[in-house]
């Protein structure tokens, strides 16, 4: 029993009472004054406030249940008793509170949030797609914290419905190529087919004919189109479905594009003709100097490009001036060569300090350490994935790119064991046998449970202080519910050794005979460690497809590295997305090689973007510098006074990087000059937030559609107002172009799956109609069985313990008194 003092500091009165104990003992020695210290002892500690944390089980047979059905108009897909008759069934027999949402908004996030930690479980019975308010992500999160177990009940679809939207930069440059994407959603996963039609202010740009089988599709070739002429434009698409199709509100889609000038730029190179020259020339209005030309050059440029200069090149109070233009706002692209960063004296010099990267070489540690942990709990053998579990571990032992590395074996099912006795080498075809031998031998755990942190635990034993790659791959049915909380734990403690973790998920049964809640487990594992990437669903019989890079190296090929680097070497280096995600390589198709690099190692804090593919070498790395942003390109010009590392990067599809990593420097590529007026597109009935910056002195006018809108003052030169027209189609703002189109509620049509793992990690589960008529209840009662904490306070029994000692001590003293009277009487 653990026992807590809830008023700690009143124990320091023991001070004054043991030094006036001790000094009442010198002066009297009698044990009176040991009794009457100890009595005072036990008064301070009552002072104190001892208690303890008893653990209580609270149990509700009859859970009160706060049901919110999603009447908006995007359920009209589905069936519409489905709520009804469920609540007529739940408020029967328990207490059922109804809410229901209507219109043309669906704020299910609101309404989470505000029955959330309330005593109540929320039901919910909706298509899962949320547009207004807060986000269900966040509601849902809020559910968990509060102990408020949420219910997904998923109506069933009934009807099919299609629609689309076109993705793309609003604000384009006048003479710039383009790229917008068409995006068709579907409510079901069947096969259907349309027509479509693209139009550019008006005129037909391109159409097709499409059958799509997913639920969303994003039209290939993407509409493509190049603005000669500046100010406002649109572009607008319509689909025209073959089949079943709901309503046709959502068919047509609106996109208002505002053409810009050319945004300036300022490029520093000693070969204005090289591939990198030509494209900046091309796309923006470049000012080309062969020396760095001064602050004032800067004052209207967006962007400085510095490409393959001398660190040396720099005065320090000219790195003064280009660390004030980045930390206000400014982009800063350093392009690498043979006079650049390791060949520039970058290192330890005050330049330096505004890059993401350290002049020096990236440290390489090579090899790779693989745990496989392996699933051998009874619940495999029951779903007939043991096989498969163990076939997956011996396929991936089988990869070629894992003849460098050191693999390990755990299993677990109610405990987790080694099974290979610590790491063996995978480049001795002995060991491949010997592992794939024991792996075979592998038979299911007795006891009946699945303890996944088991094996975890052990795989963090065994990665402790290793380096290198270190990988950590789970093979298992996906039955993990039991060991949930404790798993994702030693998961993260695993993720901060910097291992990959990766789940190969084996599906049992037919994707329509799933017990959701077991399925999801894996799902929403993976999700919480943001691993979604990492998570593989398979089917029996198939094999998981984990793509492991090389890491081969041997001495002698590492001495020849550093000797290559050293001499600027041209061999050949593939380029990898390191981080697909990133505003830069998104929408990048890198295809090309180089041929030499400058070798650095990124700063933390630093987003390393592009590498390559052979010993991992950052080539694209970025950061945020004050209010600016930075790009290091260590690779050259791709012409390179001759040595032409990177001819191929300008070229073809990979050219968009340089194009990318230029407009992410720029952030904001309209001049800041004149009057700007920002205002996104938006859904009918969703207000879009307008801004106006007045870089010029006057009084500020803005007309919609020709009546005046009201400005409300929000900061310096800067203007704020809502607009919230109220019809669909383009409408114009005293010359800038706002899309208004059909209400957001139309959009996303059908189930939302992934709000499925969100659900399942409050403790609620997911069901149709049928089975939640069956066991809600069930599981509401089973999860209304909670245990609280509740503080017990021990200080009556301290008083009473003083009680009993100080009327003892009295009473023995009087029994000695009355003895001593009686001795003497006698």
């Amino acid at each position: 029993m653990n026992i807590s003092l809830e008023h700690p500091e009143m124990l320091l009165l023991i001070i004054p009472v043991t030094i006036a104990g001790f000094y009442l003992l010198r002066k009297t020695k009698t044990k009176i004054v040991e009794w009457r210290m100890l009595v005072a002892f036990l008064l301070i500690l009552a002072l104190a406030a001892p208690f303890t944390t008893v653990t209580q089980t609270v149990n509700e047979d009859n859970p009160s249940l706060v049901l919110i059905q999603d009447k908006t108009s995007s359920m009209g897909l589905f069936s519409n008793e489905t709520g009804n008759d469920l609540y007529k069934a739940l408020a029967a027999d328990t207490s059922t509170t109804l809410v229901q949402l209507t219109g043309d908004k669906t704020n299910l996030g609101d309404a989470v949030t505000q029955y959330s930690g309330t005593g109540n479980q929320i039901v919910l019975i909706t298509d899962g797609n949320n547009n207004s308010g807060k986000s269900l992500v966040d509601a849902l999160g809020f559910a968990k914290e509060t102990n408020t177990s949420v219910y997904l009940v998923e109506p069933e679809l009934k009807t099919n419905d299609l629609s689309v939207e076109i993705h793309g930069d609003k604000s384009v440059i006048v003479d710039n190529p383009n790229e917008f994407d068409i995006v068709v959603r579907q409510a079901s996963n069947q096969s259907v087919s349309y027509s479509y039609e693209a139009y550019v202010d008006g005129e037909l740009s391109q159409s097709g004919d499409v059958t799509q089988n997913s639920t969303q599709y994003t039209i290939s070739p993407n509409l493509r189109h190049t603005f000669s002429t500046l100010g406002a434009h649109n572009i607008s698409v319509k689909i025209t479905p073959s089949g079943e199709d709901l309503s046709s509100i959502n068919n047509k889609f609106y996109k208002s594009v505002y053409v810009i000038p050319k945004p300036k730029l300022t490029l520093v190179t000693g070969e204005p003709n090289s591939p990198l020259a030509q494209i900046l020339n091309k796309l923006y209005n470049t000012s080309v100097f062969t020396t760095y030309p001064g602050a004032s050059a800067l004052n209207s440029s967006k962007t400085l490009a510095l490409d393959n200069q001398f660190a040396d090149n720099l005065t320090e109070t000219q790195v003064k001036e280009i660390r004030k233009y980045v930390t206000n706002g400014g982009g800063l692209v350093v392009v690498g060569g043979e006079r650049a960063y390791n060949y520039g004296n970058y290192l330890n010099s005050s330049f330096e300090k505004i890059l993401p990267v350290i002049s020096r070489p990236s440290e390489y540690k090579g090899g790779r350490n693989l745990v496989l942990i392996l699933d051998v709990s009874p619940s495999t053998t029951a779903h007939k994935t043991q096989g498969d579990i163990l076939g997956n571990a011996i396929y991936i032992l089988q990869n070629e790119n894992l003849k460098d590395a050191n693999a390990e074996i755990i299993a677990f099912g109610s405990k987790g064991y080694d099974v290979s006795g610590g790491f063996v080498f995978l480049g001795l075809a002995q060991n491949q046998a010997t592992l794939k031998d024991k792996i075979e031998k592998l038979a299911p755990d007795e006891e009946s449970k699945t303890s996944l942190d088991a094996g975890l635990n052990i795989s963090k034993e065994m990665l402790t202080g290793k380096e290198g790659e270190l990988d950590a791959i789970i093979i298992s049915d996906g039955a993990i519910e039991d060991s949930y909380k404790p798993s994702l734990q030693a998961a993260k403690e695993l993720q901060k050794l910097g291992v990959n973790l990766y789940f190969i998920h084996i599906r049992s049964v037919a994707p329509s005979q799933i017990d959701k809640s077991r399925n999801y487990y894996a799902e929403m594992f993976m999700k919480e460690l943001g691993l979604e990437k990492n998570y593989f669903h398979i089917n029996m019989s198939e094999r998981a497809n984990i793509v492991f890079k090389s890491t081969d190296k041997s001495q002698e090929e590492e001495n020849e590295e550093e000797k290559e680097t050293e001499e600027n070497a041209t061999s050949d280096y593939s380029l990898y997305v390191y981080s697909p995600n990133s505003f830069i390589t998104k929408d990048v198709n890198l295809t090309s090689n180089i041929t030499g690099y400058n070798d650095v190692t990124p700063k933390a804090g630093a987003e390393r973007l592009v590498i390559t593919t052979s010993n991992g070498k950052p080539v694209l790395t970025t950061w945020r510098f004050g209010l600016g942003r930075v790009a290091a390109f260590t690779t050259d010009n791709g012409q390179g006074d001759g040595s032409r590392w990177a001819t191929n990067v300008y070229n073809g599809s990979s050219a968009r990087l340089i194009s990318s990593m230029i407009n992410w420097a720029i952030a904001n590529p309209r001049a800041e000059e004149g009057t700007v007026v920002d205002s996104p597109d938006t859904w009918l009935g969703t207000p879009s937030n307008l801004t106006l910056t007045m870089y010029d002195e006057g009084i500020p006018q803005l007309k919609l559609d020709g009546n005046a809108l009201d400005l409300a003052l929000t900061g310096k030169n800067t203007y704020e107002t809502n607009v919230n027209p109220n019809s669909i189609g383009i409408h114009d703002i005293s010359g800038y172009p706002l899309a208004v189109n059909y209400p957001l509620e139309y959009r996303d049509v059908g189930l939302n799956e992934d709000i499925e793992p969100l659900v399942l990690s409050t403790g609620g589960k997911i069901y149709n109609e049928k089975d939640a008529r069956a066991l809600l209840l069930k599981d509401a009662r089973q999860n209304s069985v909670k245990q609280s904490d509740e503080q017990v306070s021990l200080k009556v029994y301290v008083l009473l313990t003083a009680l009993v000692l100080y009327l003892g001590e009295i009473l023995a003293r009087r029994i000695r008194e009355m003895r001593k009277l009686k001795n003497t009487q006698g």
